[in-house]
């Protein structure tokens, strides 16, 4: 009898994007307000929010819309795109219909590869028709903002006065700046931190609540509401799929 894929593989987290590659198994009913790209080495297929079928092995599933996995695969890589930044942006452009995408040649060695340059991969799919040129931001106030931050997130609750004051810059003008030259608002990308971090505390052991706490949540059902809202997986879940982060 052949075993029904579980989800059982490796992380790759950074702000904006989180991926999760290995065995894709099915899911009941979820939704979450991360955009996600699915491609595999076997046809999937999911039922969406109007009951139809939508089966392949690239799939674009749209932000906030209800959907489950009936059919997994053995081989592939799941992608979460936060819908505010530009990756999500075109990919939710390209989800509309529910149609499969995008046009991604995964016939040669796709799965061989380390899933970091899977999602450079897709990254780039994504915006194949829309170059962007990666930039440093430019402001000494927004660049310091960013080496800040993770070391902020990791003691606590982190607000935007609270960076604007370590930057010397006002609150206004720091909220402006880091969405013009980050490409995205600083406390949604401070939302991401917080999520990786306790994401990563859990699979390195700590308890739902300490990793919690940790990073600012009020306790492990905030930060578990948080994570299936984003990901439509929780902590303790995520935790349970790795086998390992490197």
């Amino acid at each position: 009898m052949t075993t029904a894929p579980q989800w059982h593989g490796t992380l790759f987290l950074e702000p904006g994007r989180f991926a999760f590659a290995g065995e894709i198994g099915p899911t009941t009913t979820h939704a979450h307000h991360a955009t996600q790209i699915m491609i595999a080495n076997e046809q999937l297929e999911l039922i969406n929010n109007h009951g139809e079928h939508v089966r392949g092995q690239q799939i674009i599933v749209p932000a906030d819309a209800p959907h489950r996995i009936t059919n997994g695969a053995k081989r592939g890589i799941a992608l979460f795109l936060d819908p505010r930044t530009t990756l999500g942006v075109h990919a939710e452009r390209r989800a509309v219909g529910w149609v499969p995408g995008p046009t991604l040649d995964t016939s040669r060695d796709f799965h061989e590869r380390s899933l970091e340059d899977q999602v450079f991969e897709v990254s780039a799919a994504l915006l194949v028709d829309r170059p962007v040129t990666i930039t440093r931001p430019t402001h000494p106030s927004v660049a310091r903002a960013l080496e800040l931050l993770p070391l902020m997130i990791s003691h606590g609750t982190v607000t935007t006065a609270d960076v604007a004051e370590r930057v010397d810059i006002s609150v206004s003008r720091l909220t402006h700046l880091f969405t013009e030259q980050v490409g995205w608002p600083l406390r949604r990308y401070v939302l991401w931190l917080r999520l990786m971090r306790a994401v990563e505390r859990v699979a390195d052991g700590d308890d739902l609540t300490t990793a919690a706490h940790t990073v600012g949540f009020s306790d492990s059902a905030h930060l578990t509401r948080t994570a299936n809202a984003m990901f439509g997986l929780g902590p303790s879940e995520l935790r349970r799929a790795i086998e390992s982060s490197n």
